[in-house]
């Protein structure tokens, strides 16, 4: 009999079945449709995200929007989301876990790893349940799609048509607007094919330090879940956010030690850029493009203000207000360096890893664009 045949299988430290089963079965109800409406709307979203790619591409003036072969496109439905979602948290989290059973083999010993692994499941899946009602889209770049080693781009169907419906807007100028910001983070991972390996190996280190420092399994797996809800790439939520909150991280913040905070800090400006990027080519159209654009914007941006205290005190808790902030940081980090260097200097950013900017320089861009000498002269 061999090793693997004769050893019992590992615990998991995180239940990830269960992460995804709680998801699913808390995911709020989305709008009411008769299967052909909904059958429409999916073929016209999936229409309208293939067309805003050329958009895309004459706005952000990056190549790789002409090739996105490698990822794939998927209109998808709430819980969908919520199960994508526990299988990318379980691509990133897993070599943490591993090397913490390797580490520290105590833990694997603990009469109670199966019950923390299931509190943590529950944990995970409540917050995916919470989230999936929110996001209209998301491109995935951790989990490889179908066609090859580029991620998923998943525009949720349900949350587009909540919003458009609430919002009282044209659903086709809505949902290619949206399609902007999403598509152009695909190709954002397609620009920068070194970004992919660059994000999940520091978004590791952030959650392997999170567990050595927290005190208990229990508190480095929580720690770790929120941490991933908070880090990993998600794009625009069905609102924007107001300015609420502390700058922090939520209750993320008491468990980080200063390496922790380097870590988070460089996520951060990632996020901030990647985020902003996608913001500035989304707003970058006008009315030939979009012709209800500056209406969308206007009900769209005001949405925050009506959101429920138990929501808002649920956000804060998670770090997400904080994290929405990224939009507004990163586009005026983005402006500015365009501004000043134009599209193809800005573009320089997606070349290496040594290009990205600090969290100081998302605030202070000019101190990036001096670091790459970009600024025009004359």
């Amino acid at each position: 009999m061999s090793r693997n045949e004769s050893a019992p299988p590992r615990p998991q430290l995180v239940n990830w079945e269960i992460a995804a089963s709680t998801a699913a079965s808390l995911t709020p109800a989305g709008p009411t449709m008769k299967p052909a409406e909904i059958a429409r709307a999916v073929e016209n979203i999936r229409r309208l995200a293939d067309d805003s790619v050329a958009h895309v591409h004459a706005i952000s003036r990056l190549d790789a929007a002409r090739d996105l072969r490698d990822s794939e496109l998927l209109v998808i439905d709430r819980a969908s989301w919520s199960r994508a979602n526990a299988h990318s948290f379980r691509t990133l989290l897993e070599p943490a876990l591993d090397q913490l059973a390797a580490s520290r083999p105590e833990v694997m010993r603990s009469a109670s790893l199966a019950l923390g692994g299931t509190l943590t499941g529950v944990q995970l899946g409540t917050i995916l349940a919470f989230l999936s009602s929110k996001v209209l889209g998301q491109y995935d770049p951790f989990v490889p799609s179908r066609h090859g080693q580029g991620g998923r781009l998943m525009l949720v169907a349900p949350n587009m048509i909540a919003v458009e419906r609430e919002l009282n807007v044209d659903p086709s100028d809505f949902r290619l607007w949206v399609c902007l910001h999403e598509q152009t983070h695909r190709v954002q991972f397609a620009a920068a094919p070194w970004l992919r390996d660059h994000m999940t190996s520091h978004i590791g280190e952030l959650t392997s330090g999170l567990m050595d420092k927290a005190d208990s399994l229990s508190e480095r797996l929580g720690a770790a879940v929120k941490n991933l809800a908070s880090a990993a790439p998600r794009s625009r939520d069905a609102a924007v956010e107001t300015r609420e909150g502390p700058r922090d991280g939520g209750v993320l913040s008491m468990l980080q030690g200063p390496e922790d905070k380097a870590r988070l800090s460089h996520l951060t400006a990632v996020m901030s850029l990647l985020e902003g990027h996608a913001n500035v080519v989304m707003d970058g159209v006008d009315g030939s493009i979009v012709p209800s654009v500056k209406t969308i914007r206007r009900r769209f941006n005001a949405r925050g203000t009506s959101r429920g205290p138990l929501e808002k005190l649920i956000r804060q808790l998670m770090g997400l207000d904080a994290k929405m902030r990224q939009y507004s940081d990163g586009s005026r980090f983005v402006r500015r360096v365009v501004s000043q260097t134009g599209m193809d200097g800005f573009n320089a950013v997606w070349e290496s890893a040594a290009y990205l900017p600090t969290e100081q320089e998302i605030h202070a861009p000019d101190e990036w664009i001096d670091r790459m000498s970009l600024r025009r002269h004359g």
